[in-house]
């Protein structure tokens, strides 16, 4: 009873539906205000969908200064094994490094690479696109959310994060399977977390040896949020500004950055872009990091509504929303892929 009662007032592991089902006639007002069931299609104008779903990584880093993202090189399944390694090792790939669908999200299929065997086997075995990606040593993984209206020269950052990675913290006794098994997050995911690390699931840790579990920093990957508000102030607002008129027609979404250090970061200077979501980033901050539900449901309405006031604006400008037909068919595609995705991303090690 206690078990279940737990489940049901931790509304922070909710499925994603059961959480926003109570928003849904807040965004039903907003698609009948607007007269467009993808109203929110001219937030991001030069993002495809205006980056709710279904946006390629690759259209999005095409769009910054090259400087500000780590080294990407594009492949598709269909290119001979040894053909991609040429090419990477050409560009001085070295082991290890990042694997991600160009098409993506929620951690599925992102994969730290390290050896030839570890990519012929994902390669092999991957159905889309995906992008080869150098991997970086920064210290720090932030997340930052941030929107400007049209309108405007200066924006708001509406949520700063450290973002921390599942990883085990060896006690010089205990095996990766009793130490998932002790972990607060971990212990809640198992069955994955044997099927990933089964190779190393009876090693011991030395002590203060640190395991990754998963490189990626994504909540629903166990990974955990420290609240960095305290530190949003006019420089760091200064750098995303900047950066948002560089990317240009760039409005509302979230930046994911490897950073020295926050200091750093506003300084702009030792930091990279890991990438950015559009108009479908979730505004990741409410977790971890003491929202109540309805704290939590206030920013979400928040943001819609910051949302549908850049949508509304940009398509008074002639940046009309996407038709009915174009959108659906787009979501359905999109949907195909992500379930494709997904079959393989439970069966990869």
């Amino acid at each position: 009873m206690n078990s279940i009662l737990k489940r049901i007032t931790n509304w922070e592991a909710w499925p994603f539906n059961l959480l926003y089902a109570p928003l849904f006639p807040f965004w039903i007002y907003y698609i009948l205000k607007s007269r467009a069931v993808w109203f929110f299609t001219p937030s991001n104008p030069k993002i495809t969908f205006g980056g709710l779903e279904g946006e390629p990584k690759m259209e999005m880093y095409d769009l910054l200064p090259r400087q500000l993202y780590p080294k990407t090189l594009d492949i598709l399944p269909t290119q001979p094994f040894d053909e991609i390694k040429n090419l990477a090792f050409g560009l001085e790939f070295s082991y290890p490094f990042i694997v991600k669908p160009d098409v993506g999200g929620q951690g599925i299929l992102f994969r730290k690479i390290d050896n030839e065997q570890q990519w012929k086997n994902y390669h092999d075995k991957v159905p889309v696109e995906y992008i080869v990606q150098e991997l970086v040593n920064y210290p720090m993984e932030v997340s930052v959310f941030y929107i400007r209206h049209p309108f405007s020269q200066k924006g708001e950052i509406t949520g700063f994060l450290h973002k921390i990675p599942l990883h085990l913290i060896g006690d010089g006794k205990s095996t990766v399977e009793e130490l998932v098994a002790l972990h607060p997050k971990a212990s809640k995911r198992i069955d994955e977390m044997f099927h990933k690390h089964k190779q190393n699931w009876n090693k011991v840790l030395q002590l203060n040896e640190k395991y990754m579990l998963s490189y990626a920093a994504n909540h629903n990957r166990g990974a955990r949020f420290v609240d960095l508000k305290q530190h949003i102030d006019d420089q760091l607002l200064e750098v995303f500004d900047k950066l948002s008129h560089e990317v240009n027609d760039f409005f509302y979404g979230r930046y994911d950055i490897m950073c020295e250090s926050i200091q750093e970061l506003k300084s702009g200077r030792n930091f990279t872009i890991l990438e950015y979501n559009g108009c479908g980033a979730e505004p990741n901050h409410f977790y971890d990091t003491g929202y109540t539900l309805l704290g939590a449901y206030k920013e979400i309405l928040y943001h819609w509504k910051q949302l549908y006031t850049i949508s509304a604006y940009n398509a008074s400008k002639g940046i009309r929303p996407w038709s009915f037909s174009r959108g659906y068919q787009f979501l359905m595609q999109t949907k195909s892929i992500f379930k494709k995705m997904r079959a393989v991303d439970e069966k990869l090690n």
